[in-house]
């Protein structure tokens, strides 16, 4: 029997790419996954001197992260140099990641890139599928690009939830719009459980993680970025773009790689990359509450 049509809850979940700022429930998170089938050729993306490639994903779509690889080698073989800065791992990994590998230095051989990626992927914490994203890692330690680690840890999102934006060293300046979009697609995330108090909190670790990767982006943008990162934090509108200045985002290029069920406008990205959807279970049943039993028939 095939597997039950997606929810618009889930099928949001899964578009958004979204990292939660609460552990997720376990059948949430497995079913953020995809199979999908990229459409066209490998895109013509670069990464220049002064420019910025931010670059979302389905987070489990491995065909989504084939097509990636595919674009970012060959932006490699253009003569591109550009930082690679990760979601993936938390900021407080850089120094780990820098002992393992240094900006600059070139691997002796094969072997040698090899050693140093499964290191790195080693490094990696759980809740990402790491052989997807070994393949960007090892053109970066082949190429001798800088590894940036972007996220906010769950620990530091919970500091963010408590004490707020300001207090824990993130711009509060947080336009309503925004805050708003990003309570709503935090309460989709989870299936709609959440009450507005608890969103709106949810949201702030959000803002706080796209602030983070907008100053990684911004500091790194003089030789190139590139960001991988969930289609929810590349979005345009209420994402890491929304942090960077005018003339930065000039030469930002945003791209969602999304599936193709419609459920994350295109309108969100400055481009788009389509890939198929595949059917999976309902990772909201079970969350839900039941409905109430239909009223007994009158007796008599």
């Amino acid at each position: 029997m095939p597997p039950p049509p997606p929810s618009p809850a889930r099928r949001r979940c899964l578009r958004q790419g979204l990292a939660l700022a609460l552990p997720a429930p376990a059948v949430l998170l497995a079913a953020c996954a995809s199979t999908g089938t990229p459409a066209g050729a490998t895109p013509g993306w670069r990464a220049q001197p002064g420019q910025a490639l931010l670059l979302g994903e389905v987070h489990d779509n491995a065909e989504q992260h084939a097509l990636r690889t595919r674009g970012l080698a060959a932006l490699l073989a253009a003569g591109d140099r550009p930082a690679l800065v990760l979601e993936q791992f938390d900021l407080g990994q850089q120094a780990a990641i820098d002992a393992l590998h240094s900006p600059g230095a070139m691997p002796a051989d094969a072997a040698a890139v090899d050693a140093t990626t499964d290191a790195l992927v080693r490094l990696g914490g759980p809740g990402w599928h790491w052989p997807f994203y070994r393949p960007a890692l090892r053109l970066a330690v082949a190429h001798g690009l800088p590894v940036l680690a972007a996220n906010v840890s769950r620990a530091d999102a919970r500091q963010v939830q408590q004490q707020g934006l300001a207090a824990t060293g993130w711009r509060a300046d947080v336009p309503a719009d925004l805050l708003q979009a990003q309570a709503a697609a935090v309460d989709a995330g989870h299936c709609g459980q959440l009450d507005a108090p608890t969103a709106a909190r949810l949201a702030l670790a959000q803002v706080a993680r796209d602030q983070a990767m907008a100053r990684l982006v911004a500091r790194h943008a003089h030789r190139g970025v590139v960001l991988l990162a969930g289609n929810g934090h590349v979005r345009a509108d209420i994402g890491v773009p929304r942090w960077l200045d005018a003339d930065l985002r000039a030469r930002t290029r945003v791209v969602g790689l999304l599936e193709a069920d419609g459920s994350v406008a295109p309108a969100a990205f400055d481009s788009v990359l389509t890939t198929r959807a595949q059917p999976r279970p309902d990772p909201c049943d079970g969350l839900r509450m039941p409905a109430p039993p239909p009223p007994s028939p009158p007796k008599g």
